[in-house]
């Protein structure tokens, strides 16, 4: 058997997230109040009760998905201790590669949710200057929705699975799209609780300080190959480890074909680890067969553990 693990990204926070880790698990209460202390704010206390539009803004969302994961993580390792499969190859949505850093070793858990909150802060203030918005498109093709963007000026920030692809670009140019989309037939067009226009030029103001702050910062060649989002292809040192980091800010996200390549190359299961089950449904579009598992909470944690189905 050969496992990878993914990791969700901004977009699956939900209040409550993680609480019954932090009451169950000593490792999971260890890695909330070691966020809480790096950043200085009580984001445990967000996690767990809200409100809910505090918990969405982008500089909390982020660090606040991360450490879920996280948590998440920690909290099935040490329930299933040799009975949980290790990974073959790590990959994380946007945001939830990130995660994957701390999980390959990348970073320590500290310094990755200090870093995803200033990536937070920063996209949030990039989405200040320019009002951006971004939509789900359901139902087209490539090439109609590239063609959509082109007409409009907006960009294909997500591909994610066949027919659903994420255009993102300023607020007005969205909302042309939008009715483009519609016009050539899409099942549905579902409009991002973000505050800007992700993945495009338009987080170009960001990307100049978070280049800065990671190369303040100490990463470590990855003890576990990650699949890069801007490429779907492996990076295994640190120097395309933090040129990811940054070029993924104004980049499109290849999640299709990062699942993709992972299955061409050996994988037959995945295991979604972190709040939502948003990357598995994509994971089960992009191949209807192979197993994918969910590890959100305690009973998801103890229920995969206890079956056996990823141990050796």
């Amino acid at each position: 058997m050969t496992v990878a693990y993914v990791f969700p990204g901004q977009g699956s926070q939900r209040v409550g997230m993680g609480k019954d880790l932090f009451e169950t698990f000593e490792v999971a209460k260890n890695t909330f109040q070691e966020a809480d202390e790096i950043l200085g704010i009580n984001l445990s206390q967000l996690c767990f009760e809200g409100p809910e539009n505090e918990l969405r803004q982008t500089i909390n969302a982020q660090p606040a998905i991360v450490t879920v994961s996280f948590a998440c993580l920690r909290s099935a390792q040490e329930y299933g201790g040799e009975n949980l499969f290790p990974p073959s190859f790590v990959a994380g949505h946007s945001l939830g590669e990130y995660t994957a850093l701390a999980v390959a070793n990348v970073l320590d858990f500290q310094t990755t949710v200090y870093l995803a909150r200033e990536r937070g802060r920063l996209m949030h203030e990039a989405g200040q200057i320019q009002e951006g918005a971004m939509v789900a498109i359901i139902g087209l093709d490539e090439a109609i929705t590239s063609s959509i963007c082109h007409d409009t000026r907006t960009k294909v920030a997500n591909i994610n699975c066949p027919g659903q692809l994420v255009i993102s670009g300023a607020k007005e140019r969205v909302d042309k799209a939008t009715q483009l989309a519609k016009e050539a037939g899409a099942y549905r067009v579902i409009p991002l609780q973000v505050s800007g226009a992700f993945h495009t030029p338009l987080m170009e103001p960001a990307m100049t300080e978070l280049s800065r702050i990671i190369t303040s910062l100490e990463f470590h060649t990855p003890d576990i190959p990650i699949i890069a989002n801007t490429s779907a292809q492996p990076i295994t040192t640190v120097d395309m480890i933090k040129e990811e980091l940054v070029t993924q800010l104004c980049n499109c996200i290849q999640w299709q074909g990062s699942i993709e390549y992972m299955i061409a190359n050996g994988t037959t299961q995945f295991i979604e680890i972190g709040p939502g089950r948003v990357l598995s449904g994509l994971i089960k579009r992009i191949h209807k067969t192979i197993p994918t598992t969910n590890l959100n909470d305690m009973t998801s944690i103890k229920d995969l553990i206890d079956s056996g189905e990823v141990g050796e």
